[in-house]
């Protein structure tokens, strides 16, 4: 289905998938919410409330935040039996975020996998090895330890890496500068060209990694600091949605833009 809906152009399948099943929980969670303030916890709603409002914004702040790397273009011209030299300038976008919400669903996935694998071996008897060491592994990977929250943090940072660095290098885009008579001023086409991009990329998603991890492990700190343990915040959904709304906006005002030549993104 996922497939399906990326091929009709209406966005990211698996994203929007995804992001269905996020709203379809907010009556749950707004009803949590609601039944916890009747037992005297209302200003846990009014904090969830603004720090919901806070994140959005955080969150569009750093999808839309771009570096942009002046780019100069030149081709020859002829008039009159004589070449002319044209110079045209333009920018390179270089997202602070480009892996989007990627590491975080990568991040996830990897650090549920070990407590549910050893949640299957605590069903026997207790006193053998195989029990202690699965109740040991189930307890370190417990979604209310210190341990899980920091290791989720450092694998959505190094996620985030990984997967900005691997979708840049297949775009190639220090040789297609190359080929198209385009280069960054002040530095050499080719490979001097390539290693200003990856430097570049490398200190802005430094902000972009740190946002992700500070989004993914803010539930925590959140029950610690406030110990609002009726109302569940999931800065990790928050971050898919808006992510999915972003991006479907985009590509529908794109499609829009190419059938008939107006959209409605003002």
């Amino acid at each position: 289905i996922g497939e399906l809906i990326t091929e009709n152009g209406i966005g990211n399948g698996i994203s929007v998938i995804i992001f269905g099943g996020i709203v379809a929980s907010l009556p749950e969670i707004i009803g949590q919410g609601m039944v916890g303030a009747t037992g005297g916890n209302f200003m846990g709603i009014v904090i969830l409330a603004l720090l919901g409002l806070f994140i959005v914004a955080a969150i569009v702040f750093f999808q839309e935040a771009q570096r942009r790397i002046p780019v100069q273009y030149t081709r020859s011209v002829f008039r009159g039996g004589r070449v002319f030299r044209q110079t045209g300038a333009s920018h390179i976008p270089l997202r602070v975020n480009s892996a989007g919400m990627i590491p975080l669903i990568f991040a996830m996935s990897i650090m549920l996998f070990p407590g549910t694998v050893a949640s299957y071996f605590t069903v026997g008897d207790p006193n053998t090895w195989v029990y202690a060491v699965a109740d040991f592994i189930r307890q370190l990977f417990d979604t209310t330890g210190f341990f899980y929250w920091a290791l989720y943090f450092l694998l959505v940072v190094g996620f985030t890496f990984f997967y900005t660095m691997v979708v840049f290098q297949q775009q190639n885009i220090a040789e297609t500068l190359q080929k198209n008579g385009g280069f960054v001023p002040g530095i050499r086409p080719g490979r001097p060209t390539a290693e200003y991009f990856n430097g570049v990329l490398t200190r802005i998603t430094w902000a972009g990694a740190m946002f992700l991890g500070g989004v993914a492990i803010l539930p925590y700190f959140v029950e610690v600091g406030t110990n609002f343990r009726t109302i569940q915040i999931s800065s990790t959904g928050l971050l898919i949605v808006v992510g999915v709304v972003l991006d479907t906006m985009k590509q529908l005002e794109a499609q829009l833009l190419m059938r008939r030549y107006e959209g409605f993104i003002r």
